[in-house]
């Protein structure tokens, strides 16, 4: 073999190389990817049941229910046109309550219940993340002067 030859025989086995190790990566930010949605884009687009995300919205007043065991709560997420039932087995935040904002991370039943496996809730009167000002805002629920900021990226 040439010494022509053998460099490019080197340089495609460093390109494949290159490649694999790139696709790599890719796959490992996709499994790790989370999308956010809100209650309205969800019903809108269909998840995948396998498919982790985020929803956020406005805990619906009268909606929280305890289980017996104390650890497992419901309740509804709204943004003010669609409500999504979210079922949650852990200790909630101290700042939860009805009619506050929350994110909630988890993946989608096949009865169209969202499986929380944690849940966020806003950390003072004034913060509220972007994402659900931004479906607030888009169902006509936001109210400027309401002392909400959304939070700064």
């Amino acid at each position: 073999m040439t010494r022509k030859r053998k460099r490019l025989v080197f340089l495609l086995l460093g390109l494949g190389a290159l490649g694999g190790a790139t696709a790599m990566v890719l796959a490992a930010f996709n499994e790790n990817l989370v999308f956010f949605y809100s209650p309205s884009e969800l019903a809108e687009q269909h998840v995948g049941l396998d498919r982790r995300i985020r929803i956020g919205g406005l805990v619906e007043e009268h909606s929280l229910a305890h289980a017996e065991s104390g650890r497992s709560v419901t309740f509804r997420v709204t943004d003010g046109n669609k409500e999504l039932a979210v079922a949650y087995d852990g200790i909630l935040p101290d700042l939860f309550r009805e009619g506050q904002g929350v994110v909630a991370e988890g993946k989608m039943r096949a009865d169209g219940t969202f499986a929380a496996s944690s849940v966020l809730a806003k950390h003072d009167e004034k913060y509220m993340p972007r994402e659900v000002a931004d479906a607030l805002k888009k169902s006509g629920r936001w109210q400027e002067g309401a002392g909400l900021t959304p939070a700064k990226q």
